[in-house]
């Protein structure tokens, strides 16, 4: 356990500078893929609902219906996003997996996109956020332009933001998952290092919001364990705060 605490003992002394410094980090939560109630959403939910750290679920409209709009009819710290249309990969065999993409014409992406704005809409009155999360954080650039005309007010990847854009940015910077290894949860100390280097990042220039991914259907022993250990260490301290989406929508531009 010794050897675990001392695993954030980088992240603790970071936030100690932010503490004498007067300043405070804004972090949010993106929980990707989400379709329908599961085990694994009710522990996501309880965990970040007992360090009260707001969630945002981009929900998959083609996949999902009316169970989980009943579920998250009763959680008021839970907003919901629009996760593409079906979650398909249209790319080739030899690009990059991507759903709103240029392989399909225009016209068919950005209808998809707008019926699952409507259906996510009417399902989640009082959670849904018109941001649009791309699936595998890809969509082409040439289809940002029309996204206002279709209600959305902001969109969300990976990354840093690059300021300029058609549409405002609302990224995230720290994901929690190895996909190209174990598929479950990636080292503490490699998520430590990366927390670190958004803060020192934020603390000489940008404001831009911090971003943890998460994905909750494939999370581990491990992810678990390093959300838990997250929020202890973050939750309630005074250079923290860990914002909603709907708050950080008024300020990104």
């Amino acid at each position: 356990m010794t050897d675990r605490m001392a695993a954030w003992d980088p992240l603790r002394r970071e936030l100690e500078r932010w503490q004498a410094a007067g300043r405070v980090a804004r972090f949010w939560l993106r929980d990707d893929d989400a379709v329908e109630p599961t085990l694994a959403l009710e522990m996501l939910m309880a965990l970040a609902g007992e360090s009260r750290v707001p969630l945002t679920l981009a929900v998959i409209p083609g996949l999902t219906g009316e169970a989980l709009a009943a579920r998250l009819g009763e959680e008021t710290a839970v907003t919901v996003a629009l996760h593409g249309w079906s979650h398909t990969n249209h790319a080739g065999p030899e690009a990059k997996k991507q759903e709103l993409g240029g392989e399909r014409p225009a016209e068919v992406v950005l209808g998809e996109l707008g019926e699952g704005f409507r259906l996510l809409q009417r399902l989640h009155p009082a959670r849904f956020l018109p941001v649009l999360v791309p699936p595998w954080n890809r969509i082409d650039a040439a289809l940002i332009p029309a996204l206002p005309g279709l209600g959305f007010a902001a969109l969300s990847v990976y990354g840093r933001a690059k300021q300029g854009g058609p549409l405002p940015l609302l990224n995230t910077h720290v994901d929690i998952i190895d996909w190209h290894g174990t598929r479950g949860g990636r080292s503490e100390a490699e998520l430590v290092a990366e927390l670190v280097a958004e803060l020192r990042d934020r603390f000489v220039g940008s404001d831009e919001p911090i971003g943890v991914l998460t994905h909750h259907l494939v999370h581990d022993a491990a992810a678990w364990d390093f959300l838990s250990a997250l929020f202890a260490v973050t939750g309630g301290h005074p250079a923290v705060r860990w914002s909603s989406a709907s708050e950080l929508l008024e300020h990104v531009a």
